[in-house]
């Protein structure tokens, strides 16, 4: 049973190899450098040429040829020389070429592919036979297994990569149109529905429509405004509160308005998430600063 599971992990991982290989395009090819194979015409000869030997050697080590894993023990020594000879030079981090692109060549990829060469010269040496059911059973689900643990690790490392890329681009504000809305620094009758508004609050005027799918998403990010000691909401629906809607000539929805507690208009815009409207406040804020500065 040792045999056959070793001789799959092994096929597996050189029908990874050469799948990545294949996937990696020019990029791949390019990887080649490392090791000297420069130029597009010889690093792609050379390129399909390691992909077609690792895609056999999967193959026929799957039917248990002998010869295949002394062969894969071969490839596996000459990998673990060539990387070696690489880090000699004090290239370390060089691009390894091995399952694509994206490794590099370090005190790891020799580990890796030395421990690969040792396993695949062991192969020949261990008793191969018949395989029970039970014994398929116990294999079929030990890779189920491992698959899911490599899913598990692909989401995790996918979930940090988009966590990152969340991080590098700039969140979008709040849409201020001149020309839509009131004018900023202008006043406003708004602030009558802001009766009692302290000089340090702001009152932040939300307009929604039964119709607007946003608005309805966004109510509980708006709610959450409320919590706010400095932020008086008031809701305007524009069918409800079309006086409202006529006084702060509101292009659509959903909208806000910010004004101060003598009714000017310290900033404005169309949202889509819970940030834009923040990014709305924080506008009011520094407008408010700058005035008082």
């Amino acid at each position: 049973m040792l045999a056959v599971a070793l001789s799959l992990v092994l096929a597996l991982v050189l029908l990874v190899s050469a799948g990545m290989k294949l996937a990696a395009g020019p990029a791949g090819r390019a990887a080649l450098a490392t090791y000297g194979i420069r130029g597009e015409p010889l690093a792609s000869v050379a390129w399909a040429a390691l992909g077609a030997l690792e895609a056999g050697l999967a193959v026929c080590l799957v039917t248990g040829a002998e010869a295949a894993a002394w062969a894969t023990a071969a490839l596996f020594t000459v990998f673990c020389g060539a990387q070696a000879a690489v880090v000699m030079q004090g290239r370390a981090g060089a691009p390894c070429a091995c399952f694509g692109a994206r490794g590099h060549v370090g005190r790891g990829s020799i580990a890796r592919a030395a421990l690969l060469a040792v396993a695949a010269a062991v192969l020949p040496l261990l008793e191969r036979r018949e395989l029970t059911t039970e014994e398929w059973l116990g294999l079929g689900l030990g890779a189920a297994l491992a698959g899911i643990a490599a899913l598990a690790v692909g989401l995790l490392a996918l979930a940090r990569e988009i966590g990152e890329l969340r991080l590098a681009i700039a969140p979008q504000g709040a849409l201020e149109i001149a020309g839509e809305g009131p004018e900023i620094g202008g006043r406003t009758a708004l602030a009558e529905h802001f009766a009692g508004l302290r000089p340090e609050d702001f009152g932040l005027a939300v307009f929604t429509s039964e119709g607007c799918h946003i608005c309805h998403a966004l109510a509980p990010a708006i709610a959450a405004f409320e919590r706010d000691p400095r932020v008086l909401l008031r809701r305007f629906d524009e069918a409800e509160d079309a006086d409202a809607w006529a006084l702060a000539d509101v292009p659509g929805s959903p909208f806000a308005v910010v004004v101060g507690a003598d009714g000017m208009v310290l900033a404005k815009g169309t949202f889509n998430s819970g940030g834009q409207l923040e990014s709305v406040l924080a506008a009011a804020e520094r407008r408010r600063g700058a005035i008082s500065a």
